[in-house]
């Protein structure tokens, strides 16, 4: 349904995004996930056609958005970040404008303002002006507006922003229930936001996607297999040998805990990818007269694979951006230059 390939845009000499590619299969909600500043606005304005692209396509369906624009904004629904709302007009008279300027037939437009309306829990505030709602009804409102032509497509960027705990849990279940019927990008910065919400991940980083994947199987490559934590009490060297000896155990590790009593230990044990060896560990150690406390799962988190990945890509990048610098530097400035000396430095073997 929507298809971006190699999309990059430029202001000046600075780079917004840069060789951004991604897919979005029908029905399917793409949590397209970055910090602040990484480019995840811009990628929704270019897919919107509220701003050109500097080089690369995006595609909404069988339409281009260079080069269809028109119709490629026929066939999407645009949440801002900031809702486009008349705050002086009712619930009900702005969806009906709405309706008309994007080309609702007007027979249709009762029944589609009625659906939209049904579909962001807005029956009792219909008539209110939105001047008077709620910063979370404000939020179904922008929805609505996105929704109200029955579009293929929608794009929300960062919509459950500023909303308390209950408004944002109210506002996924409206985007959860939007899936199937219609295909979804949902913009943010919001980690549980994705792990409730979204089908698959698309992790932007200072304007490049460094990763694609399922939310499960992302925090599964992190994690490089199974592991367990386990307390145990008794010799620690007869613990370390019983659980190394088991089948696919790559690794058992001795972690740090001040708070144990004596002779109690806490370790780490980590098998091979789809293996799961939680009930040999557990009858390794009891059939070796230690003492079992505690036994847990572990596995990384959404909010693991967001800092690894982002982190390295920053690391690599900056390290890009000295050596693109450096010789600029010695060209520019005098031998005796600082910048020239601090350049050497970090060339330095």
């Amino acid at each position: 349904m929507i298809e971006v390939e190699h999309l990059s845009k430029t202001y000046g000499a600075t780079p917004a995004i840069r060789d951004v590619s991604f897919r979005v299969e029908t029905g399917e909600i793409l949590g397209f996930l970055g910090p602040n500043g990484a480019g995840k606005t811009t990628t929704m304005r270019i897919l919107t056609g509220y701003l050109p692209a500097t080089s690369g396509s995006a595609r909404i369906g069988e339409y281009e958005v260079h080069a269809d624009s028109m119709a490629v904004r026929r066939r999407i629904g645009y949440l801002p970040e900031s809702p486009p709302l008349y705050p002086d007009m009712s619930v009900e008279g702005f969806l009906h404008f709405v309706a008309r300027i994007k080309g609702v037939v007007a027979g249709d437009r009762p029944q589609r303002v009625a659906m939209a309306i049904a579909r962001c829990g807005l029956d009792d505030k219909q008539t209110v002006l939105i001047r008077k709602l709620s910063k979370g009804y404000r939020q179904r409102v922008g929805i609505a507006q996105a929704i109200v032509h029955d579009p293929p497509a929608i794009i929300l960027d960062e919509p459950t922003v500023g909303l308390d705990p209950r408004q944002i849990i109210e506002v996924r279940k409206l985007i959860r229930q939007l899936a199937g019927d219609h295909t979804v990008i949902l913009s943010t910065h919001i980690l549980p936001e994705v792990s409730v919400t979204c089908d698959r991940v698309a992790i932007i980083n200072r304007g490049q996607v460094v990763a694609t994947d399922t939310p499960q199987n992302l925090m599964s490559r992190l994690s490089g297999g199974t592991g367990y934590e386990l307390e145990l009490e008794g010799d620690l060297q007869v613990a370390q040998q019983q659980l190394q000896a088991l089948p696919h155990i790559q690794q058992v590790t001795v972690l740090a805990d001040d708070n144990l009593p004596s002779q109690r230990h806490r370790l780490q044990v980590m098998a091979a990818t789809a293996l799961d060896p939680g009930r040999a560990i557990a009858a390794a150690v009891v059939q070796a007269g230690l003492g079992l406390y505690q036994l847990r799962r572990t596995a990384a988190t959404l909010e693991d694979v967001f800092i690894n990945l982002t982190t390295q890509e920053t690391v690599e990048f900056e390290a890009t951006d000295r050596e693109l610098v450096a010789p600029e530097a010695v060209k520019s400035h005098p031998t005796d230059s600082p910048v020239v000396d601090l350049a050497a430095e970090e060339n330095a073997p």
